[in-house]
């Protein structure tokens, strides 16, 4: 039987499975050695029930106007323990000094004062939001929920290539992923020690039940979703459920007597916690957007005077802003005193002077970001752009220079992937995603890798066609047992139980911390 790593080809980056002079490196050998002894028509039998599943189960995401099951590819990534706990405590920093920041840049600026972040960028961020100003959190938390980027460059370090503060999404597909390869490669979760992340929705809701309004000791928490046509759907549904809260529209809620309230059939239901998913702009149809239909009115006035909570806090975005990104280091400095643990990609500020003219002159080298940029949108690869979009590009650069950040090309590490010719060295990003108690940042051990699939490509996200991989944490001790051989044939997985970590432990918590009395509802109609 052929080895499925047999015409592996060396790429131009550091792969993380492979060294090409000594071979599997020591985190991927019980992985290596599995997955050698499967043939390449057996491993894609399997990846084929992979997709069955998560079609079946709904485990989709929009391309393009189409709804596709999420790719998820066979090979994990796979981290050792050490490698995590250099990660892990680098992105809690990360999330703390951000913390920090933003209480600081909605309340009494001193990081300004102080001259380490000039006004400048502060108060042209598309992302900063005055509305937030003055709103002071019952626990002091903003960033209830994180997720940092990170890429391994070409020497297979770990460096942080953006933060996601405002409303991160994709820990539904860690779950879910999780979940779909257990059953698929059982032996090796046997033989592995592999950190489990089925804790991660009791952490979320004890975060937020954390973050209640003062005075309230049985808060009542609740997922806000944009609704059904959301890309985004099936993990607000996914979460809300896992916590065993309820999961509403914006038209499920309305403000009255100060307070916001949630429709039930049984009358109206106080409101404490409110987990958003929808954007800042859409969340309050009185303070910002007046056409939004997302959102319910009053939000904000009922967040300004203490009786609900919003997570993540309104105005977060300002600290993705991707010119903010660069001064983190310096942040980190100087509200924890710490050296970042986690160094950022090498970036241009191009309002400063000389380095505009540096990056026009080098644009057919780098990597051009617009600052206010998601899910890979308006990102131009330069040794990869025609010459007509370089000059558009140039053009818009110097027209609005504050818009841009500049970054080389950094080879992103490579991983064996499954793709039509076997499998092929594809890049990798890592997501990992972290909990904000108001006590203590937990890290979900591993977090979502994206993949981008097409070969030679560098953009990983979803929206660009890209997939995903189970990130395996292994623990400390070794396993008891070695790796039994694998099955020849697919583990079925279209019949599995609901992702759920201990679900009737969450649920029976939850009925416990929710049981308030539905208060007969009252004659004063209007927004707080």
């Amino acid at each position: 039987m052929a080895d499925l790593f047999d015409d592996y080809p060396a790429g131009v980056a550091w792969d993380e499975m492979l060294d090409t002079a000594t071979g599997p490196r020591a985190a991927y050998r019980q992985v290596h050695a599995a997955l050698a002894q499967l043939s390449a028509g057996e491993l894609r039998a399997r990846a084929d029930a992979l997709a069955r599943s998560y079609l079946t189960q709904g485990v989709t995401f929009d391309f393009a106007g189409e709804e596709r099951p999420f790719p998820l590819d066979v090979v994990p990534r796979v981290l050792a323990s050490q490698e995590w706990d250099h990660v892990a405590p680098g992105v809690a920093q990360r999330v703390r000094a951000l913390e920090a920041f933003l209480a600081d840049v909605y309340g009494p600026q001193r990081v300004i004062a102080d001259g380490v972040l000039p006004r400048s960028v502060v108060v042209s961020s598309t992302n900063y939001c005055r509305a937030a100003r003055g709103i002071t959190p019952p626990n002091g938390v903003r960033v209830h929920v994180s997720g940092i980027d990170l890429i391994r460059d070409s020497l297979g370090g770990w460096r942080v290539l953006e933060d996601n503060v405002r409303v991160p999404s994709g820990v539904s597909y860690v779950l879910s992923n999780r979940r779909a390869m257990a059953q698929s490669f059982p032996e090796l979760f046997a033989a592995l020690r592999i950190r489990p992340v089925a804790d991660y929705p009791r952490r979320l809701l004890a975060a937020l039940t954390a973050a209640a309004p003062a005075g309230v000791d049985e808060p009542t928490v609740v997922v806000l979703t944009p609704g059904v046509y959301n890309s985004a759907y099936f993990e607000h549904s996914l979460l809300a459920r896992t916590m065993g809260v309820e999961l509403v529209e914006g038209r499920d809620l309305f403000c009255a007597g100060g307070r916001v309230w949630m429709r039930t059939t049984q009358g109206r239901r106080r409101v404490d916690v409110i987990y958003r998913r929808v954007d800042d702009e859409f969340l309050d149809p009185v303070t910002f957007r007046a056409d939004s239909l997302l959102g319910s009115p009053g939000l904000m006035t009922c967040a300004r005077n203490g009786t609900v909570t919003i997570a993540n806090a309104v105005g977060n975005g300002v600290a993705d802003d991707k010119l903010v990104y660069t001064y983190v280091p310096d942040l980190i400095r100087y509200y924890l005193g710490e050296e970042p643990i986690l160094a950022n990609v090498d970036t241009w500020r191009l309002e400063e002077p000389g380095s505009l003219e540096e990056v026009l002159d080098r644009l057919d080298e780098l990597v051009v970001k617009p600052v206010d940029g998601s899910g890979g949108k308006g990102l131009v690869v330069g040794p990869a752009a025609s010459k007509e979009e370089l000059a558009a590009l140039r053009s818009r650069l110097q027209a609005d220079p504050r818009g841009w950040i500049a970054q080389p090309v950094v080879q992103l590490s490579t991983l064996p992937t499954l793709v039509d010719d076997g499998l092929r060295p594809r890049h990798t990003d890592l997501r990992p995603f972290a909990v904000n108690d108001g006590e203590d940042v937990w890290v979900l051990p591993g977090g979502l890798t994206r993949v981008a699939l097409p070969e030679g490509r560098l953009v990983v996200n979803s929206s660009q066609g890209g997939g995903s991989k189970d990130t395996w944490v292994l623990g400390g001790s070794p396993p008891r047992r070695a790796a039994a051989p694998l099955q020849h044939h697919p583990v079925p997985v279209g019949n599995a139980v609901p992702i759920e970590a201990n679900p009737q432990d969450i649920r029976a918590h939850v009925m416990q911390q929710q049981q308030t009395s539905l208060e007969v509802p009252s004659t004063e109609v209007g927004t707080c």
